[in-house]
C-alpha cells in the first residue's frame, strides 16, 4: 500500500460515493419537471402533491450530492497535484465553467422553485424546474468534457509552465468541446442516470400500490417512470454499442480489455463467449458458446471487421485485464435485465386492467421492484470501472500515466485522510438513508404535511 495505491483507493471511494447522488439527482428531477409541467397543463391537484413528493426525495438527494461533490474536489487537489499542475489548463477550465454556469443555474433556480413554489406563478414555477434540470445536464456536460479529453486528448499543444515543467494547454476549445469520446460518454451516462431515475419511482410507487396507499397517486407516478424507464433502457445499450465501437477505434487497448481479446483477430474471427474466464497471468481464456463473428460486430459493426488483440501491446501499457472483462460483462448482463425490466413495467402500466388493480396481479415483480434499485446501480458503476481503469495505466491516454500524476506525500498523510473520509461518508450515508427512506414511505399526504426535510434542506 504505497502512496499511488493509496490515493487510487481514496479517489475511488470518494468518487463512488459521489456517483450514488448525481445520476439520481439527473434522472429524478426529469420525472419532477414533468409532473410539474402535466400540473401546468391541467391544474389537477394530485399532480401538484406529486411535484411535492417527489421534489422533497430530490432536494434531499441534491444536497447530499453538493456535500460529497465538495469532498471530490478536495482529494483531488490533495492527492493528484502532479495531474493538477499538467492538466490544470484543460482540466480547470471545463469545472471553473460548471461551477461558475451550471451549479449556480441550477442552486438558484432550485432555490427559487423550492422555497417559492407555494407563492409563484404556475409558469415561474415550471421554468424554474426546468432550468435546475437543465442545469444538472449541463453539469454533466462539463464534467463529462474534461473527462474525456482524459480518454481522447483533443485540441491540446505541450508547453511549459514557469518552472520549465511539462504541460498540456489548451490550444483549441472547439475540439474540445467537440470530442467524439465526451460526447457518447455523456449520451451514454445521462441515459443511465434516468434509468436510475426511473427505477427509483417505480420502486417506490410499486411499495405504495402493493399495500394499497395513495393508489391513484402512485399509478400516475408508475406510468410517467415507467415512460422514461422504457425510453432510456432501450437507447442505453444502443448508444453503448455505438460508443464501444468508436473506443475501439481511439483506444483499441482498452476496448480489447473488454472481452479480454489477446490475439489480434482479422476478417471477422473474433467470435463472442458466453461464458468467459480470463487468466491474465498465462494471457488466454476459456471461452464457452461462442458465437461466431459476433465479437467482431460488437467491436467494428461489421461482422468482418478487424480487431486488434492485447498482445500486441507491451504488459505494462495494458490495463488490469480481468477487472476490466468482468465489469464491462456486468454492465451488459444488469443492463440487459434493466431492459426487460423497463418493457415490462412499461407493459404493465398501458394495460387497461392497470385501472382495475393491475399490481395485484403482478404482485411479485411490484415487490421486487423496491429492491431492484440497486441493479442500475451496478450497471452504472461497473461502467465506469470500465471507462476509469480500463483507460489505466494512463491518467490521460498516451501523456501522462498515473504513476506520475500522484503528489508525493507520505502514506500516513493519506491513511488519515482516508479514514476521515470515511468517517465522514458513513454519517452522510446514514443521514440521507434516514430521510430518504423516511418520506418514501410516509407518501404524499403525510410528507405535504412534514415540513421538517425544508428546513433540514
Amino acid at each position: 500500500m504505497d502512496a499511488l495505491m493509496l490515493s487510487r483507493i481514496q479517489f475511488a471511494i470518494t468518487a463512488g460515493f459521489h456517483f450514488i447522488f448525481v445520476p439520481l439527482t439527473i434522472g429524478l428531477i426529469v420525472i419532477v419537471a414533468i409532473i410539474e409541467s402535466m400540473y401546468a397543463k391541467t391544474k389537477d391537484p394530485v399532480y401538484e402533491k406529486m411535484s411535492d413528493f417527489w421534489g422533497k426525495l430530490f432536494a434531499i438527494n441534491f444536497v447530499f450530492g453538493i456535500v460529497t461533490g465538495m469532498t471530490m474536489e478536495f482529494q483531488i487537489g490533495m492527492n493528484w497535484s502532479e495531474y493538477s499542475s499538467y492538466m490544470g489548463d484543460i482540466f480547470g477550465a471545463p469545472l471553473a465553467v460548471e461551477a461558475l454556469a451550471a451549479f449556480f443555474l441550477e442552486s438558484t433556480f432550485m432555490g427559487v422553485w423550492w422555497f417559492g413554489r407555494k407563492r409563484l406563478k404556475t409558469w415561474i414555477r415550471v421554468f424554474s424546474i426546468w432550468c435546475v434540470a437543465v442545469g444538472t445536464n449541463i453539469s454533466a456536460l462539463w464534467i463529462i468534457t474534461a473527462n474525456g479529453f482524459m480518454q481522447n486528448p483533443v485540441g491540446y499543444v505541450l508547453g511549459q509552465d514557469a518552472f520549465g515543467n511539462e504541460r498540456i494547454e489548451l490550444a483549441n476549445l472547439g475540439e474540445l468541446l467537440t470530442n467524439p469520446y465526451a460526447w457518447y460518454m455523456l449520451i451514454h451516462t445521462v441515459l443511465g442516470a434516468y434509468i436510475v431515475g426511473s427505477l427509483f419511482v417505480l420502486g417506490v410507487s410499486a411499495w405504495h400500490l402493493i399495500r394499497k396507499q395513495h393508489i391513484e397517486f402512485f399509478k400516475r407516478s408508475f406510468k410517467i417512470a415507467a415512460i422514461l424507464g422504457l425510453i432510456a433502457t432501450i437507447l442505453t445499450p444502443t448508444i453503448g454499442h455505438f460508443y464501444g465501437v468508436y473506443v475501439g477505434k481511439v483506444n483499441p487497448t482498452k476496448a480489447a480489455a473488454f472481452e479480454a481479446v489477446w490475439e489480434t483477430h482479422n476478417d471477422g474471427s473474433l467470435g463472442f463467449p458466453l461464458i468467459l474466464i480470463v487468466n491474465e497471468e498465462k494471457e488466454e481464456n476459456i471461452e464457452l458458446l461462442t458465437i461466431p463473428k459476433l465479437g467482431s460486430f460488437f467491436y467494428t459493426n461489421s461482422f468482418n471487421g478487424d480487431v486488434q488483440g492485447l498482445k500486441e501491446v507491451a504488459p505494462e501499457d495494458r490495463p488490469p485485464v480481468a477487472v476490466v472483462t468482468y465489469a464491462f460483462r456486468t454492465m451488459v448482463i444488469t443492463g440487459s435485465i434493466l431492459a426487460l425490466i423497463g418493457i415490462y413495467a412499461f407493459y404493465i402500466s398501458r394495460k387497461q386492467t392497470f385501472a382495475q388493480n393491475q399490481f395485484e396481479r403482478n404482485r411479485v415483480f411490484f415487490k421486487a421492484l423496491p429492491w431492484l434499485f440497486i441493479l442500475p446501480y451496478i450497471t452504472i458503476n461497473a461502467g465506469w470501472i470500465v471507462s476509469e481503469v480500463g483507460r489505466q495505466p494512463w491518467s490521460v491516454v498516451g501523456l501522462i500515466r498515473t504513476e506520475d500524476a500522484v503528489s508525493p506525500l507520505a502514506t500516513g498523510q493519506i491513511v488519515f485522510s482516508l479514514a476521515v473520509i470515511l468517517l465522514f461518508y458513513v454519517v452522510l450515508g446514514v443521514i440521507d438513508a434516514y430521510f430518504m427512506l423516511k418520506f418514501a414511505r410516509k407518501g404524499p399526504e403525510e410528507a405535504s404535511k412534514d415540513e421538517s426535510v425544508r428546513e433540514a434542506v
